[in-house]
């Protein structure tokens, strides 16, 4: 079979069509998909710069996510110093009943057994605080080996560092507390007021530790704080910059389709009146 052949008229009409019928694809595909740049062919710039602030944008989300649990971990050890510094408040009132009844000549030895009997009751829960105030495993009070450092960007370039203290009765130096209930209390007391005033030393002594060391964790805690909002604002930077790239403008895309439409309808009518030329041939017979 011999080839068809157009006269230049119509392949002209026709090539403009095909061009025609091409671009309303591609509006319709942004239309439906609301990408201007949908792959590298559309935009090799704007694609990899798009992939590149996601790609970022998502471990900045993990970061976030770790940011968010070192909060917790530090707001549980607050928590915990909170509890203990109560504690302690309790046992100075103790020790002051202690003191009251040492100088009262009708006092029982039975009174001062009670308070004994208190006073070890409240180390023992001092001590269950510190070992309760742990998040996933990680216990700020336990002691100076237990560490957490949080990363604040992808290179691990900057970052926070902390470190526990020991907050148990042992590691804040107050005595008492014992499995068995035997208590210091007792024996101070047969010594008189100053060993109560020995004790309540060491308790003074203690709060104006867990006070330093709140203040720490406070300190920690707006860091923390401060890094998970600007994490998040970055993520959301980066996104809103990858959507800039290749996002398409819905408007601009609908008037594209409108005239694309349009030129369609002229090019199929542009084509036929090319045909018509050749048509002519026919009345010759």
């Amino acid at each position: 079979m011999a080839d068809v052949t157009l006269n230049p008229s119509m392949r002209a009409n026709l090539a403009s069509l095909q061009a025609t019928t091409a671009l309303l694809g591609k509006t319709q595909e942004r239309l439906s998909t609301g990408l201007k740049v949908g792959s590298a062919v559309d935009n090799p710039a704007s694609y990899f710069a798009a992939r590149g602030h996601n790609t970022r944008a998502d471990l900045l989300d993990g970061l976030k996510d770790n940011i968010s649990e070192a909060i917790q971990t530090v707001k549980a050890a607050d928590n915990g110093v909170k509890g203990i510094l109560s504690t302690i408040e309790s046992l100075r009132g103790i020790i002051t009943q202690a003191r009251t009844a040492l100088n009262d000549t009708t006092t029982s030895a039975s009174t001062l057994s009670g308070l004994t009997t208190q006073y070890n009751s409240l180390v023992q829960q001092m001590n269950n605080l510190q070992s309760d105030s742990s998040y996933k495993g990680i216990n700020f009070l336990s002691g100076t080996s237990t560490t957490l450092t949080v990363n604040f960007n992808e290179n691990a370039t900057t970052k926070l560092s902390m470190s526990g203290f020991d907050s148990s009765s042992s590691g804040l130096s107050i005595s008492g507390g014992s499995a068995s209930g035997v208590g210091s209390l007792t024996s101070a007391s047969l010594s008189g007021t100053a060993s109560l005033d020995s004790m309540e030393a060491k308790l003074n002594s203690a709060i104006a530790s867990l006070q330093t060391k709140s203040s720490e964790l406070s300190a920690n805690l707006s860091i923390l704080t401060t890094r998970q909002t600007f994490v998040g604002d970055m993520i959301n930077t980066l996104r809103d910059g990858a959507t800039n790239l290749t996002v398409a403008d819905t408007n601009v895309e609908g008037a594209n389709l409108l005239i694309l439409q349009t030129r369609q309808q002229l090019g199929t009518t542009a084509l036929s009146l090319s045909a018509q030329s050749a048509q002519s041939v026919l009345r010759l017979f």
